[in-house]
């Protein structure tokens, strides 16, 4: 297992930008932003431009863990379509397996249940099909507000989506302020884990004793050492069940630097990974 960074939080800057931090840092892996203006820009990446990124990275000692496309998959626009078929194509050329996504939003007048059933499978069985015929597979990221809440909702769409090739970017930050168990998740969807996500959450208790578990203001999203997860733990979990890939740290911690974020992080994670 190794640590890397999401890098959305680099914004504009260039991709050479962010290969050259890393390098200097000691974080492996890239999980880079596509989309149109993202670090890997659809609209206009060429399978040139992918040899040029992976010379790269490769000369820094970099992995690509995947390309990183988070967009509401259930909004039923078509642009939306050709936008993820894009960012697979990318993926192809750029010689890795894995899309990052969502489950999409859930759709006005339909619970998340609902839209599971009747919605998502209209966008991701064409997609999931090419994604198999490409060899890629697709690992939607757990955020609480998408379509994959709790794991009653992440039954139903394997159930609903059975393809083996769709499974989890497992983000335990959005289920330990849910109280539900992270760690018995990463056995319970041991063949599903594709890809994590590397973000802490901070809880103060006796702020949730005020407004209560439906309030705010008493969890945030911080740099992985700085919260409540037990990472070690977590991380030998994932171990027992076969997982080997990246640790992705998902910068979202208004309190700490972008850089200095990001080292600090994969500097926590690192005392438990080989």
């Amino acid at each position: 297992m190794y640590v890397g960074l999401l890098t959305a939080p680099f914004g504009g800057e260039s991709l050479d930008t962010i290969i050259d931090f890393a390098t200097e840092a000691g974080i492996t892996g890239l999980e880079i932003a596509a989309g149109p203006g993202g670090h890997v820009d659809t609209n206009t990446f060429t399978q040139d431009e992918a040899k040029k990124v992976r010379e790269k990275t490769d000369a820094g000692g970099l992995i690509i863990t995947s390309l990183a496309h988070y967009v509401d998959v259930c909004d039923g626009k078509p642009e939306t379509t050709e936008n993820f078929e894009k960012a697979m194509q990318a993926a192809s050329w750029l010689g890795i397996d894995v899309v990052c996504s969502m489950a999409g939003m859930p759709v006005d007048g339909k619970t998340k249940h609902e839209t599971i059933q009747e919605v998502l499978p209209v966008f991701y069985k064409p997609i999931l099909a090419k994604a198999r015929d490409m060899g890629l597979k697709v690992a939607m990221e757990n955020w609480t507000a998408t379509n994959i809440q709790d794991f009653s909702h992440w039954d139903l769409v394997f159930d609903v989506l059975p393809d083996e090739n769709l499974g989890l970017n497992y983000d335990p930050s959005h289920l330990i302020w849910q109280g539900i168990d992270y760690l018995a998740g990463v056995d319970i969807y041991k063949d599903r884990i594709f890809h994590t996500h590397a973000k802490d959450t901070d809880m103060r208790d006796h702020v949730r004793r005020h407004v209560g578990y439906l309030g705010g203001g008493w969890w945030r999203y911080v740099i992985p050492g700085f919260g409540q997860i037990d990472w070690g733990t977590y991380i030998e979990r994932l171990y027992n069940i076969g997982y080997d890939g990246v640790l992705s740290i998902e910068h979202e911690d208004g309190a700490q630097g972008r850089e200095e974020g990001f080292i600090r992080g994969m500097r926590h994670l690192s005392q438990f990974v080989d």
